[in-house]
């Protein structure tokens, strides 16, 4: 396997796993941790459209890659909107997800150009074949 591809699979790894913190974070927190309203609030469906993207990063869809670090950029902005007018615990896990947001968009766009490189890497000449 060529290292670039070897590279890519970290990147799908890291991907997933921020994807699936920015999930676990937005749903604790808007649940349990630290609601808007006390009991929990409706604003835990907005990691809804972070569970999207999970098939095509798991069956590495480049155009999934791409789309997705797009869309991070909305919970990055939220999070640094509530980390900068916030205080306590909701300021700390607004941060958090600042952190994951980035962790998410750079492993979405080096996978997107590690996966680039490899595919214009030169193949091994076919002349290697018996006939």
């Amino acid at each position: 396997m060529p290292a670039g591809l070897a590279q890519a699979r970290w990147t799908r790894a890291l991907a997933v796993a921020c994807a699936l913190g920015l999930i676990v974070l937005g749903l604790a927190w808007e649940l349990w941790l630290a609601p808007l309203r006390p009991g929990g609030s409706w604003w835990a469906l907005k990691v809804l459209p972070l569970a999207l993207p999970l098939p095509g990063l798991l069956r590495h869809r480049m155009y999934t890659y791409r789309w997705l670090s797009l869309l991070v950029w909305l919970y990055f902005t939220e999070g640094i909107v509530r980390a900068t007018s916030e205080s306590g615990l909701s300021a700390a896990l607004a941060w958090g997800q600042v952190v994951l947001c980035m962790g998410l968009f750079a492993a979405c766009a080096l996978h997107v150009r590690l996966r680039l490189r490899a595919a214009r890497a030169p193949q091994p000449a076919d002349s290697d074949r018996p006939e």
